[in-house]
């Protein structure tokens, strides 16, 4: 028997959430179920990949079909399901197996086409079963080579480039607006869950200053804790933001909180500079006037996913361009796996012609 490269399992595009989340790996737990697979799954060499949207085994086996026909049965056995509980689990192997790897390295089969994170989460989960002894040369040879093709398709599309959150899209215009964002203000009104995503987006980003003005003030001492800001009262903030640079607002206010009216007359007080208005809420808490006044920047709810969905379609636009440069990366290896497995027939044919048989 000459071996073959396998892999399957369960991402977002076949499990729900609540199931992915049953059959996840805690990174504590990967080396002992990594020993537990090579044994149930007949499997020679392993890896094994947990994130938040995939559980997915990559391996090195003689028996390619017992792999299949095992891993769900390991799943359910390890994590103690109920044995009736179907998992739709995906198989490839050889060729196709090679270039499923390669995409999810590359962020091509991530939910979020292009995100990055994956690359740094399959590395991590090779480092794991290489450093456990879980590897050999075929998961050795093939994980590199994953991460040689990653890296070609970042360099040579704009497969990650773009922001595609609400959160990530408002870091970019600030820094646009701004340049660097180290030393800059920013204020949040109300206390919504994606102003507070786009808070902490641009705290990782440089801005030092956080307030919060919440109506109920108890809720917004609570989100100047989690953004290690400070809070200030709601009849405070028209005074407070004089020195800001940046507003984020979402209340459920059934009218504007800040007209152009207002804004004027805060604006008289305040040294010339740029000021970034993002307007979370609906209905909307900015009028849209204000955005007719000198060095002030409004964007709403609408601007920010627009502007996020447009980079959406730009990264889908780059997967066949993604998927034509992996090709020769997924050849070189394949060439490279038939040649390991003739060597191995040969040797288990004449074990003398290649000393060490199927170490060979």
């Amino acid at each position: 028997m000459t071996p073959h490269v396998v892999c399957g399992g369960l991402s977002f595009a076949e499990a729900p959430v609540e199931l992915r989340e049953r059959i996840a790996f805690q990174p504590g737990d990967i080396p002992v179920a990594l020993s537990a697979m090579k044994d149930e799954m007949q499997l020679r060499e392993v890896v094994l990949v947990s994130t938040c949207n995939r559980v997915e085994y990559f391996g090195a086996t003689d028996s390619p079909e017992r792999a299949a026909e095992r891993w769900p049965l390991f799943l359910k056995n390890y994590h103690v399901l109920e044995p009736g509980i179907r998992l739709p689990s995906f198989h490839y192997s050889d060729e196709s197996c090679v270039a499923h790897l390669f995409e999810v390295a590359a962020g091509l089969r991530s939910m979020v086409v292009g995100e990055t994170e994956i690359f740094g989460q399959v590395k991590n989960a090779y480092e794991i079963a290489l450093k456990h002894g879980a590897t050999g040369k075929w998961m050795n040879r093939l994980f590199q080579s994953s991460f040689a093709a990653a890296k070609a398709v970042r360099t040579h599309t704009g497969i990650t480039r773009g922001s595609v959150s609400v959160g990530s899209v408002a870091v970019e215009l600030s820094e646009k607006i701004f340049g660097e964002l180290d030393g800059r203000t920013v204020m949040v009104i109300g206390a919504g869950d994606t102003s507070e995503k786009t808070a902490r987006s641009l705290k990782s980003r440089g801005v030092t200053s956080i307030m919060v003005a919440n109506r109920t003030h108890e809720r917004a001492e609570h989100l100047a804790r989690e953004l290690d800001g400070r809070a200030i009262r709601w009849d405070e903030w028209e005074q407070s933001a004089a020195s800001v640079d940046i507003i984020i607002s979402s209340t459920s206010a059934p009218h504007y909180v800040l007209t152009r009216e207002k804004l004027e007359r805060m604006l008289k007080v305040r040294e010339p500079r740029p000021l970034f208005l993002i307007d979370l809420a609906v209905p909307r808490d900015f009028e849209p006037a204000v955005n007719l006044l000198d060095d002030v920047f409004l964007y709403d709810i609408d601007d920010l996913q627009s502007i996020a969905q447009r980079h959406i379609d730009e990264r889908h636009a780059e997967l066949e361009h993604g998927r034509e440069i992996l090709k020769p990366h997924v050849g070189r290896f394949c060439t490279w796996a038939q040649r390991q497995q003739e060597i191995e027939r040969l040797g288990q044919l004449d074990p003398n012609r290649f000393p060490g048989g199927k170490s060979a």
